[in-house]
């Protein structure tokens, strides 16, 4: 019972940490028509580090040892991999639109899955592996091979899945060995670094309302990872990974309330599809449970 009640509350942080994210990828979407999508990322990075300073204020003396890590190559490693993450997906949103970019995100869980058998050594049974495919399923009703979406640009957000993948992965071997707050802040740090690299390239000065949106980017980027670090505390990287599909419930309503785009008769059969298979998996765990 407490197995399941752990399970559970994983997949509900996991559930918030997509939400979070989704909304910061609408305000991306938006703001790649006037800022070029590295510097967005850089704008994301600096918000969430400013907000995790202000989180590490209210820590007093106990910082030195909530800062305390193990494993630094791994924290550096792991930002390079979201920095890398978000660029190509940035970068795409400014030639996509959000729903397609994010439905072909969705092989990230596939490659978790995978992954998550060499490096992290889990047993992944067949029910597993029924609920990543079947969600796969749902994403090609979605993004209808065939339809154009099949071009370059196409490759940025399958190449950011795999590295958002190999995030997840790392997120969940620090979980083991590393408290909540140090990997967060070093995901602050590490991310505002990495995305600094090339801003000297593409520096364009913000407007007022960019420096305030990256502020809120990045309140809602420490909450999304603050969750997602929960979730794989809490439970294993392989029975998450189904819930992964559920951002596109998310993007298909944040499509609808900013761009005034409607859902398609394919997104909502592809999203209905998406939510059975995270279900299915639900269901899985607690009988075994």
């Amino acid at each position: 019972m407490q197995e399941q009640k752990k399970t559970q509350i994983g997949i509900l942080f996991l559930l918030a940490s997509i939400g979070f994210i989704t909304v910061v990828d609408t305000a991306a979407k938006y703001m790649t028509a006037s800022l070029p999508p590295v510097q967005l990322v850089w704008g994301y990075f600096l918000g969430i580090f400013i907000c995790v300073l202000g989180l590490a204020a209210s820590k007093g003396g106990a910082l030195p040892r909530l800062l305390s890590t193990r494993r630094p190559l791994l924290h550096i490693g792991r930002s390079g991999l979201l920095v890398l993450s978000i660029s190509l997906l940035f970068i795409a949103l400014r030639y996509m639109s959000l729903a397609d970019a994010t439905a072909i995100s969705f092989t990230s869980p596939l490659f978790i899955t995978l992954l998550a058998i060499p490096i992290l050594k889990e047993k992944v049974d067949r029910a597993r592996w029924l609920a990543v495919m079947g969600g796969l399923l749902g994403v090609l009703v979605v993004v209808r091979p065939g339809s154009g979406l099949a071009s370059w640009i196409s490759l940025l957000p399958l190449f950011g899945a795999v590295a958002f993948a190999g995030f997840q992965i790392a997120t969940r071997l620090l979980a083991s060995t590393e408290n909540t707050f140090a990997t967060l802040f070093y995901t602050g740090l590490g991310g505002l670094v990495w995305s600094s690299l090339a801003l000297p390239f593409v520096w364009e000065t913000p407007e007022p309302w960019h420096w305030l949106t990256f502020g809120i980017q990045g309140a809602l980027g420490m909450g999304a990872h603050l969750c997602m670090i929960k979730a794989f505390a809490e439970t294993e990287a392989s029975l998450l990974a189904p819930f992964n599909y559920s951002k596109i419930i998310w993007a298909a309503a944040t499509g609808y309330l900013v761009f005034g785009n409607i859902p398609s008769l394919n997104t909502l059969a592809g999203a209905t599809i998406i939510a059975m298979a995270g279900l299915f998996i639900m269901l899985h765990e607690r009988r075994n449970s």
